[in-house]
């Protein structure tokens, strides 16, 4: 649960006095769908759907099949969230079980396949690794009202009050938070309009690889990467993270327009609509300048201290965001590290990892239709789906 300090508003009521959501009660009663019913510790909710699949019926953005039970070498449907079917692999969009339900010769089953208890025990160490995280005093949240999924469609601002009533801004001078925050206004919004970066957008790209790698963050991932083969030299590994985050593409039929970090850290708008943007630090910057109207928020997970996970309903400067995850409190070389792991490890999948003891899962999605290198992928986006205690 979110860290609340008490501190009076100017109305005299206390900031903290509504609690978000309790994890589990909550997201049952708001009809989050949850995987694996036996297992609850291995949930799988599955909270922005119609971002990745546009033009599903509503009913499908929360219920939509996650399992190849019974669905091995079914037809390809779009609106469902995972697929079955003999070309899934190629272009990543398959269920979790398809190889195991399916009997697919597919990534999880070559030599050097990543287990869950090796994505669990690293997600954690990178966890105790982040130093630079807000502690609890730098923050004051005031989360205020929980909806249900039936209600993110109406575009109702709920929360009369910001969602950030206080952030220590000497957070921001650290050398990742100073590197990370000279990207984000690098970047067009709308997609159909082409970026092109100027030769210190360039060295800023640079400037934040090279901060983030001096931390222990990305030191802890490195090393567990080089270990399971994947990466033979830190020299390797930060110049596959510069193309597979900053590598440009094009989301419409213009010129090339995005890439996964001006996607999932600054967002993006496409058909009227906010896509990607779950980062708190952009979050927390756009709402200072009145950019960003905080409506209300679907989940509330179950930490203690930062970093925590809200996922929330917005406005940004005219353009509503249906659900909206992110980590609150985090470094951002944390969240980059995390989402580059499950990107590495399970690209198109869903990704378990645990923080501090509580499960916590991450959904990454491959650009298909471009690449870089020898066949790489892109990032599409990447972001929480679920947590629970």
């Amino acid at each position: 649960m979110l860290v609340r300090v008490h501190q009076p508003s100017p109305s005299g009521l206390r900031l903290d006095t509504m609690r978000a959501c309790v994890p589990l009660t909550v997201a049952i009663l708001c009809g989050l769908a949850w995987a694996a019913e036996e297992n609850p510790k291995e949930p799988e909710l599955f909270l922005e759907l119609e971002e990745e699949t546009e033009g599903a019926p509503a009913s499908s953005l929360y219920l939509a099949p996650n399992s190849c039970q019974g669905r091995c070498l079914e037809a390809f449907d779009k609106h469902h969230s995972c697929h079955c079917n003999a070309r899934c692999p190629e272009f990543g969009n398959c269920c979790e079980d398809f190889e195991s339900l399916c009997g697919h010769e597919g990534f999880s089953h070559s030599s050097d396949a990543i287990t869950k208890e090796e994505l669990q025990s690293v997600s954690e160490k990178i966890y105790r690794a982040d130093t630079n995280k807000a502690r609890k005093e730098d923050i004051v949240l005031n989360s205020q009202n929980c909806i249900s999924p039936s209600e993110t469609r109406d575009q109702v601002d709920r929360c009369p009050e910001p969602l950030f009533t206080y952030v220590n801004e000497k957070l921001f001078s650290k050398p990742t938070y100073s590197a990370f925050l000279n990207l984000l206004n690098n970047y067009q919004r709308a997609t159909g309009r082409g970026e092109h970066f100027t030769a210190q957008e360039l060295a800023e790209q640079d400037t934040f690889l090279r901060e983030i790698m001096k931390t222990a963050v990305m030191k802890e991932l490195y090393g567990f990467l080089h270990q399971q083969n994947r990466y033979s030299s830190e020299q390797e590994f930060v110049s596959d993270l510069k193309n597979m985050w900053f590598g440009l593409y094009s989301r419409s039929k213009e010129e090339r327009d995005s890439s996964g970090f001006e996607h999932v850290f600054s967002g993006e708008v496409k058909k009227g609509k906010v896509t990607g943007f779950h980062n708190w630090i952009r979050f927390y910057m756009q709402e200072k300048e009145g950019l960003v109207d905080y409506y209300s928020h679907i989940y509330d997970g179950p930490w203690d201290s930062y970093p925590d996970v809200l996922a929330m309903q917005f406005n940004w400067d005219g353009y509503y965001k249906e659900v909206g995850s992110a980590f609150i409190g985090s470094s951002p070389e944390f969240e980059f590290a995390l989402y580059s792991l499950c990107f590495i490890a399970r690209p198109g999948k869903v990704c378990q990892l645990s923080l501090g003891g509580h499960p916590l899962a991450i959904q990454t999605y491959t650009w298909n239709k471009s690449t870089y290198g020898n066949g790489k992928k892109y990032i599409a986006t990447a972001y929480v789906v679920s947590s629970t205690h």
